[in-house]
């Protein structure tokens, strides 16, 4: 290997080094001594039930788990937004499974815990899967109630998505495992079951000092609405637990019997490893965004045999198109070929940017990938679409419509990974949140952005400039640059992907090793939903 390489490699696996660390960290919801009082009360933590209930021999991936990370710093904070979700097994049969962390602000909802629950539900929805409830929340955080209770994708979304799952025949499961309250209260009982754990578990509308307040009776919470209460005489729930593990062993055998679904039909042969090897990665990928390197390598790291079947390999060459397989599964690859190369009049073409002849390319493959039910993955290293006259009187604008037209409208599952720049429409283009990927996750190179820092503190600098002239100012060399770095600085902040995933514009940042198991795990969980309309792309202008 060369000394490039072997730096390349350094900085990445340190990149991973720090993703393992932040994980370790987030993992300890609100701290040891928290845990440990959860356990005095005879109670396992969110994470713990968690694996219990999974599957241990086989793989399982957590969405979210960076979810409002340095947020709400003001309310004492709120690690993996106080819930955790993980794509996984039981019985063999892939699950949803979302459980409260008490030990998080007493499993509180904030805004962000009602956004990362939303999106479980959306996968769950979009994938026809199973999704289990693990409950133990005291309800709405009240200093924030303005942020999470009244609009459309605050936390009465959620009801009304359980109602929506239960039409469609997804399986709902919940354990009522510690507090269940108020609005909270109405989650486990719209599920399909209930199970309640004796003694620790209680679900109500309002708690024992609400009761007394309101009406003026007095009586003790497990008498309102303790298991005994609920499984005996108010018949809301449906088993009583005598621990949490026996709770957890109650839903393993619920699922257990749980019959096939039709499925997609997406096309599966025996999987093979890649010939190159996955972490090689490490040394392909530049330590700085701004260098270039030959995408088709990183491909050959991550498909089975490290084959790839290019489709229009001489034509568009600032994207790469091919079918591979991932794990087995047939795909469509759609990648930003992020080194310079020359079009077809031999006019030299900028990595990473997407030009007319790309774009086109990129439209005709994903209609084509559409025709044969072929899921596509979307490699993201974007710098935008080409600029400046030559390209505008090309029509850029109208081959990047045609390209956001066929992402938007494709019916076959799509899956991004952004692995390094993700700017401007470049985003859109190459399926960003906003379009609907079934998973979209990032490397820990990834940056995510209108444009890069170094770009927007330049724009945002002439702006800044300018204002202070005109109050009469005078921008001395130092001053400029003082400016610049202080734009810059704070510009970084918010491309990392530690900021996207906080605010859950991906689903995770993962060691890039990982890609295989995430869109193999994605695939199979999309399996579960037929296709059941056309791909149209509607109106596009030819």
């Amino acid at each position: 290997m060369n000394l490039k390489f072997n730096k390349n490699e350094d900085q990445n696996k340190l990149k991973v080094s720090e993703l393992r660390k932040r994980l370790g960290k987030v993992s300890l919801g609100g701290g040891k001594g928290r845990i440990e009082k959860h356990h005095s009360k005879g109670k396992l933590t969110a994470r713990e039930r968690i694996e219990y209930l999974l599957d241990a021999d086989k793989d399982n991936i957590e969405i979210g788990a960076f979810a409002a990370e340095n947020m709400y710093s003001e309310h004492g904070g709120c690690p993996s937004a106080g819930v955790v979700v993980k794509m996984g097994y039981v019985k063999g049969k892939q699950c949803i499974v979302v459980a409260n962390d008490a030990t998080v602000k007493a499993g509180a909802w904030f805004p962000m815990t009602a956004k990362k629950n939303l999106r479980a539900q959306e996968i769950a929805i979009e994938n026809r899967l199973p999704i289990i409830y693990l409950v133990d929340s005291a309800g709405v955080y009240l200093p924030l109630q303005d942020e999470i209770f009244p609009d459309k994708e605050h936390f009465g979304r959620i009801f009304r998505n359980n109602a929506v799952m239960s039409s469609m025949g997804i399986t709902q499961i919940s354990a009522v495992m510690g507090s269940c309250v108020a609005g909270g209260a109405y989650l486990p009982i719209m599920s399909d079951e209930a199970l309640i754990v004796d003694k620790t578990g209680s679900i109500f509308l309002a708690g024992s000092y609400l009761v007394k307040a309101a009406i003026g009776e007095t009586i003790d919470n497990e008498s309102l609405g303790g298991a005994t209460t609920h499984c005996e005489i108010s018949g809301v729930t449906d088993y009583k637990a005598k621990d949490d593990k026996d709770a957890l062993d109650t839903i393993k055998n619920i699922v257990a019997k749980i019959g096939d679904f039709e499925k997609a039909g997406f096309n599966r042969t025996e999987p093979k490893e890649p010939k190159e090897k996955p972490e090689n990665v490490y040394g392909i990928l530049p330590a700085s965004r701004s260098d270039q390197y030959d995408m088709l390598q990183i491909i050959e790291c991550m498909v089975d045999d490290s084959k790839f079947e290019q489709y229009k390999a001489d034509y568009g060459k600032t994207i790469l198109t091919g079918y591979a397989r991932i794990d087995g599964w047939a795909v469509g690859i759609i990648a930003n070929q992020r080194k310079v190369v020359k079009n077809g009049k031999g006019e030299m073409q900028f990595g990473g940017v997407i030009y007319s002849d790309s774009a086109d390319k990129a439209t005709r493959f994903i209609a084509n990938c559409n025709q044969k039910k072929i899921p596509l993955v979307f490699l993201q290293d974007v710098t935008g679409f080409m600029v400046g006259s030559k390209s505008e009187h090309g029509g850029i604008i109208k081959d990047g419509a045609k390209m956001v037209n066929a992402v938007s409208n494709s019916v076959v599952p799509k899956f991004t990974v952004v692995i390094g720049n993700s700017y401007g429409a470049g985003n859109y283009a190459m399926c960003g949140k906003a379009y609907d990927p079934r998973l979209i996750v990032a490397w820990p190179s990834a940056e995510l952005a209108v444009m890069s820092g170094n770009s927007a503190a330049k724009v945002l600098l002439q702006i800044e400039k300018a204002s202070l002239e005109k109050k009469g100012e005078k921008i001395t060399a130092a001053k400029e640059k003082e400016l610049f770095d202080k734009i810059k600085n704070r510009y970084d902040d918010q491309v990392s992907p530690y900021y996207a995933a906080a605010h859950l514009w991906t689903d995770a940042i993962i060691d890039p090793i990982d890609t295989r198991k995430w869109i193999s795990m994605g695939i199979e969980a999309a399996n579960h939903a037929p296709i059941e309309k056309p791909f149209n792309l509607g109106v596009i202008q030819v």
